[in-house]
């Protein structure tokens, strides 16, 4: 083992420009209108955003029949199905949307494919939330998959009207070898017109596989329930190199590092920087004092605030780190 123990750091990692823009909401919503606003589910797949956002006055729920009638609610960034804003107007809540715009993106093809008549296969994963609010668009003609297995299970009641849509998060191997069954089964199939998964999650893959063979062991920092953020260790996996996904750097355990000279670091889409700041200044205590940072693609993607949310100009907010 070479004398300097080495530190890869990746970038891009961490924020994406749709977390930015839905932990926004909910600090200007706060500023704006004070406490309580309620949040319904989390606002992005992060312990430690959900825990800051509490502590300064969110009040995150499951459903919307424990918010108040009348109250103010902010969707998550995963986005909602029809009937969550139908019971919203029930309720005359006052509704602030942080859907993530290319979640809306997937819920407008889904929408269109459906009015087309269309057999709708959605690539996804069980009971995530987006999938969850995507499945909400079109139930009756949605069909939700996770595998080559399941598409070749598949009973259509057109072949020659179906469509694709993804989940935003997922796997690009995986997603790609799924794609290209449809294909063979159903050679009509339409899809998107560009691909739904995410720029974000697209990147933070890319840069995970071109490390991997210059590390013996990949950290990445992000919450169990965060899909971008378990792909990015499958990825590392699936090439032989050791990954492990942890919430902060107190679950880093020694024997992960044991005859590691060089360990690559990244993050989740929803995963804080200071999250990451932290984990990189345990690792130079524990003798990693090389830092090398390494750019796959630059990113400057930004999204305006939701239409019911303009901000004044007044109104002054703590910075996010990014």
């Amino acid at each position: 083992m070479s004398a300097t123990k080495k530190i890869i750091l990746l970038r891009p990692r961490g924020f994406c420009a749709g977390v930015v823009r839905a932990i926004d909401v909910v600090k200007i919503a706060l500023n704006l209108y004070g406490a309580p606003i309620y949040v319904r589910k989390e606002i992005v797949h992060n312990r430690h955003v959900v825990e800051e956002l509490r502590g300064a006055g969110a009040i995150f729920v499951e459903e919307l029949d424990e918010v108040p009638m009348g109250a103010r609610v902010i969707y998550s960034a995963h986005g909602v199905a029809p009937s969550v804003r139908a019971e919203a107007r029930a309720r005359q809540l006052q509704v602030i949307d942080a859907t993530c715009p290319l979640v809306t993106k997937v819920h407008l093809e889904a929408v269109k494919f459906a009015r087309k008549g269309y057999t709708i296969i959605l690539i996804g994963h069980k009971d995530h939330d987006e999938v969850i609010g995507t499945l909400g668009e079109a139930p009756e003609a949605t069909v939700l998959v996770s595998t080559v297995d399941d598409v070749d299970r598949l009973e259509v009641k057109d072949p020659e009207r179906v469509s694709y849509i993804t989940q935003t998060t997922l796997s690009l191997d995986e997603t790609r070898d799924i794609v290209e069954r449809l294909k063979e089964r159903f050679p009509s199939i339409q899809g998107p017109a560009a691909q739904d998964i995410c720029y974000a999650t697209e990147n933070r893959q890319i840069a995970v596989k071109a490390v991997v063979p210059l590390c013996q062991t990949l950290l990445v920092v992000g919450s169990r329930n965060s899909s971008n953020s378990r792909r990015l260790v499958e990825v590392a996996e699936k090439t032989g190199v050791p990954a492990y996904l942890i919430d902060d750097l107190s679950e880093v355990q020694s024997q992960w590092l044991e005859g590691v000279d060089t360990v690559a670091v990244t993050a989740g889409a929803s995963a804080p920087e200071n999250l990451v700041q932290d984990l990189m200044q345990s690792l130079r205590e524990r003798g990693y004092t090389q830092l090398e940072e390494m750019e796959i693609r630059e990113e400057d993607v930004r999204f305006h605030l939701p239409s019911e949310l303009a901000r004044p100009r007044q109104i002054s907010l703590q910075p996010v780190e990014r």
